[in-house]
């Protein structure tokens, strides 16, 4: 490792290294390096002064950041640790189970290590890979991590890149994949230094979240890169998930996701492992996931939160916002069949056609990664409730048929899998007062055409938003959270031992349902998944077979239909 920093806007740049002031010389590109011999020492507090400034900021590639985003970064030599992980091949996508976790929230202490001792419950619920929300290093003490401003650097409050590490380690020691959310897409609103070396940003540009990051500028793609490969060499993690894809404007002859593809895909074959690309796209366009020889980017998958919001609409009957065009069983059908339910339609929420139709000759079901609560389903709701807060018990389990059994890659969010009661709310900690209104102000009018009702809006710099947040592990010694989660343990063990489960053909998948009536059935091959959403007991016709799980009392095929009890849903083994 060296002192090398990309820093073309500056015309003298000095490293602050221990007690040390060190010259740096222009060596062309851009780039910067020692005058004199700069020996990089783990562990060693550091910084850079540009140009004639007293105040020394933290490396654009720093790996820890002790005293936050503001302060010295530390040298950390990541090739000392001792990895455990030698036997772990990896693990593919398909097939597999997905589980979302935010570090700060999944256990009271809000640390990596604490988190450890909870991988124990992922693999007695049957989890394949856990999906960690962005650990980047950001302003303040708690957030979301979407507000990251150092993305090579692991956030203190969790224990810095060492419980990393350890995390990764662990996950590999319990056969758990790991895929860490990253975001390439925007900076954080406080800490963010990069302008000062060199152009980051594109100010001529900006989407949701603030200023564009500026692809067409090589080194700041190579930044990119360097992070994704970053966590997938240097920390062993299994895969990434790219938030908000469609905010990345890039207009190269090469996209960048394409180009992050290849070299992933090469890094994949030195390791010998597999690695997974997501991608959380708003575009609903295929061409995320379509193979780069038919045209495609070669993604591994993408979400559809088309999926989400049809589950959604037909377990909760809200049809607010953008749920509008999702307010029927067809809808829910087609997203099985299809992967989007906008797939070139008029979108109502958007107000345009939405959407490109995916080849399902091409693409197999598992590229689409499906959910019916997610951080964002949940947290960017006015009061980040659960659907424990909508949905009784018996919805609670038709919602887990729904998630688990659906024909994608299905992915659990933290808590549910219990029916957890504790809600999941945006939280943050600007150490500054006007970016704390600021970012209130902004959240309440996001929901005004949601129809949300913003004086239920919690305060996102409230200390209580964060820890009303955390789950309460104690649920799971309560009856009803225990027989949920036995659920959820049995759908996924299903999900393993019937194969037309994850059967990866679109042509295999049928769905045939009663609008009036409200049930829905989804026959793959040698199974059939059998709801009833309506809130009276149904006869719904069936195959014949054996029932291998119901949700509600203990039904029997006879004469081609099974009576379903309301709010239930079984699994016949035709």
């Amino acid at each position: 490792m060296a002192f090398e920093l990309w820093a073309p806007r500056a015309s003298k740049v000095t490293l602050v290294l221990g007690t040390d002031s060190i010259s740096l010389d222009s060596v062309g590109g851009g780039w910067w390096t020692p005058r004199d011999r700069a020996e990089w020492v783990d562990g060693v507090d550091y910084g850079y002064l540009i140009d004639d400034s007293t105040t020394a900021l933290p490396d654009p590639r720093s790996r820890r950041q002790p005293d936050g985003v503001h302060g010295l970064s530390r040298s950390f030599d990541t090739t000392t640790y001792q990895w455990r992980d030698s036997q772990w091949a990896g693990r593919g996508l398909a097939g597999s189970t997905i589980y979302e976790l935010h570090i700060g929230t999944y256990t009271p202490e809000g640390t990596l290590d604490s988190a450890i001792a909870r991988l124990d419950h992922l693999v007695e619920l049957g989890i394949d890979f856990v999906e960690v929300l962005p650990v980047n290093g950001f302003n303040g003490t708690h957030n979301w991590g979407y507000d990251g401003v150092l993305w090579y650097a692991v956030h203190e409050g969790y224990g810095g890149p060492a419980a990393y590490q350890r995390f990764v380690d662990a996950c590999h020691e319990r056969s758990l994949g790991v895929i860490q959310d990253v975001v390439y897409n925007h900076l954080g609103p406080s800490g963010n230094y990069l302008p000062q070396f060199g152009p980051y940003l594109d100010d001529a540009s900006s989407n949701t979240w603030g200023t564009t990051v500026n692809l067409a500028e090589a080194e700041v793609r190579e930044y990119i890169i360097a992070n994704a490969l970053m966590w997938m060499g240097d920390y062993h993690v299994d895969g990434l998930r790219l938030d908000a894809v469609h905010a990345l404007v890039d207009s190269s002859d090469k996209h960048l996701l394409e180009e992050l593809a290849e070299r992933t895909d090469s890094l994949s074959e030195s390791l010998g492992r597999p690695l997974t690309l997501i991608a959380e796209s708003d575009l609903n366009d295929p061409k995320l996931i379509t193979p780069r020889s038919d045209g495609g980017y070669g993604l591994t998958a993408q979400w559809s939160d088309d999926y989400h919001h049809a589950a959604h609409v037909n377990l909760t009957g809200e049809t607010t916002g953008y749920y509008a065009d999702f307010d029927s069983l067809d809808a829910l059908a087609r997203t099985m069949t299809h992967g989007f339910f906008h797939d070139g339609t008029y979108s109502s929420f958007r107000e345009r056609n939405h959407g490109v139709p995916i080849d399902r000759n091409a693409v197999p079901t598992w590229r689409l990664v499906t959910f019916t609560q997610d951080h964002d389903q949940i947290g960017n709701r006015a009061t980040g409730d659960r659907l424990t807060e909508t949905l009784d018990a018996q919805q609670q389990a038709i919602a887990a048929v729904v998630t688990v059994l659906g024909p994608f890659t299905p992915m659990v969010f933290m808590g549910e899998e219990w029916g957890a009661s504790t809600p999941w709310q945006f939280f943050t900690s600007h150490p500054e007062p006007e970016l704390g209104t600021a970012t209130a102000e902004g959240r309440i009018a996001e929901f005004e055409k949601m129809g949300w009702d913003p004086d239920l809006v919690p305060d996102p710099q409230d200390l209580s938003t964060f820890t009303n947040s955390k789950l309460d592990w104690s649920e799971l010694d309560e009856p009803a959270h225990a027989r949920l989660y036995s659920l959820y343990q049995r759908l996924i063990a299903l999900r393993r031992e019937l194969p037309g489960l994850t059967d990866p053909a679109f042509d295999s998948i049928t769905c045939e349902f009663d609008e009036a009536a409200k049930w829905f059935r989804m026959d793959r091959p040698g199974v059939s998944v059998l709801i009833n959403f309506s809130n009276e007991a149904l006869d719904v016709p069936a195959p014949a077979g054996d029932v291998l799980l119901a949700t509600s009392g203990s039904p029997a095929v006879e004469s081609g239909s099974i009576a379903l009890t309301a709010h239930s849903a079984a699994v016949i083994r035709t």
